[in-house]
């Protein structure tokens, strides 16, 4: 069985393209689009496939758009476990004005996940949990689908032992965080709603997350500060872990880039800060690329050397 499980229950199929000159009312010629697929847990089953570890991804998908989404993941020989729904697959658009480098992203709707869908997602997960170690939850929820789905998911992990990973948003991370996970990947904007908190500089921001981390919600804060990195927050350690000064081309997939170089350290028995750090090189990679390309592992290396010559001196 894998040893890293994880879950999209939105996933789509990301169309890009560019165009020169991006103006209302004329027809745009645009460059041959590229498929690739996406939403939140797959795009982090790809970046973990980049550093060398193996995942299932575990996601529903109907209609012609989710045959492309299993086609895509094939031909990236990606490990996958589809459950077939009778809605489609929803369908990301994102243009990029090739003459300003400005990136234009159309994110569509997904569609109803019904009750007995629902259920099949957490049967293929049940049958696939044992001897896995790590559930990395990650990306937004479709439509009929309430955070109590992710409850039920991260209590059976937790039952089974299993490390569960989240990264999703609003009710749903709110719900996770009260059964309880093993980290969990707020950014500041989600940590201050989370808290109740209007506003929250970086060291606000993390004396709100270890108030959330010592209050058993999670045993791992990994806080996302944007361009200046992010801030590792346990139960007895804060640690800001500043971001490499790179030439940003496209966000997309950052986020996700994140979660899988932690993980990926994590399950590979590197220590915290060494993990807070791949994962930050991991994301500052992601941005390096335009459309939907994740990272370049050459890139992540070269920034992880750097960041590694910022580990905490009793860490080193």
């Amino acid at each position: 069985m894998p040893r890293i499980l994880t879950l999209t229950l939105n996933p789509t199929v990301d169309k890009s393209t560019t165009a020169d000159h991006i103006v209302p009312d004329q027809k745009l010629r645009c460059a041959a689009p590229k498929f690739e697929p996406g939403g939140g847990g797959i795009n982090v089953s790809r970046a973990l496939r980049r550093l060398g570890s193996d995942s299932v991804a575990v996601f529903p998908a109907g209609g012609p758009s989710g045959t492309m989404l299993q086609q895509l993941l094939a031909q990236e020989q990606l490990q996958y476990r589809a459950v077939e729904t009778q809605g489609n697959t929803r369908e990301n658009f994102i243009v990029v004005d090739s003459t300003t480098s400005q990136q234009y992203r159309f994110g569509m709707p997904g569609t109803e996940l019904r009750p007995e869908e629902q259920q099949r997602v957490l049967e293929e997960l049940r049958e696939l949990a044992p001897g896995t170690e790590f559930l990395v939850i990650s990306g937004s929820l479709p439509p009929g689908v309430e955070p109590e789905l992710l409850v039920r998911v991260v209590r059976a992990a937790n039952s089974m032992g299993v490390k569960v990973i989240a990264d999703t948003s609003g009710p749903a991370l709110q719900a996770v965080l009260q059964e309880g996970v093993y980290l969990a990947k707020p950014n500041v904007g989600e940590l201050s709603r989370l808290t109740g908190t209007n506003e929250l500089d970086n060291e606000a921001a993390a004396q709100a997350a270890q108030q959330l981390v010592r209050s058993g919600q999670a045993d791992i804060l990994v806080v996302s500060l944007g361009p200046q990195g992010a801030c590792l927050v346990t139960q007895d350690s804060i640690d800001h872990v500043p971001a490499p000064a790179v030439k940003k081309r496209s966000t997309v997939g950052a986020g996700d880039s994140m979660v899988a170089g932690l993980v990926h350290a994590l399950s590979t028995g590197l220590s915290l800060p060494e993990a807070a750090r791949l994962g930050v090189a991991c994301g500052s990679a992601a941005t390096m690329n335009p459309g939907t390309e994740l990272f370049r592992k050459a890139d992540v290396d070269r920034l992880y050397q750097w960041l590694l010559q910022t580990m905490p001196a009793k860490a080193v």
